[in-house]
């Protein structure tokens, strides 16, 4: 199973920063995670960027046991 993290709206959508995932693709994964955490996580999930091991990622990418999936959300704010 690949271990996914959780950062930021999507952390808050899930309850949790991390868990251990099935799938053989990035795309496997997000669907179980979809599946695991509800409908307030999928819709966080359509405005987030997804990395596996520290890389941007497409969802045709293989994700074996050892890899590490991460949902960052978009980061805004800032101020002068």
């Amino acid at each position: 199973m690949a271990q996914l993290r959780l950062f930021a709206g999507a952390r808050d959508a899930a309850g949790t920063s991390a868990a251990e995932v099935p799938g053989t693709t990035v795309a496997e994964v997000l669907d179980a995670a979809r599946t695991r955490f509800g409908a307030a996580f999928a819709a966080t999930l359509e405005h987030c960027q997804v990395w596996r091991n520290g890389e941007p990622s497409q969802p045709d990418d293989p994700v074996g046991p050892d890899d590490e999936v991460a949902v960052l959300p978009p980061v805004s704010g800032g101020a002068r």
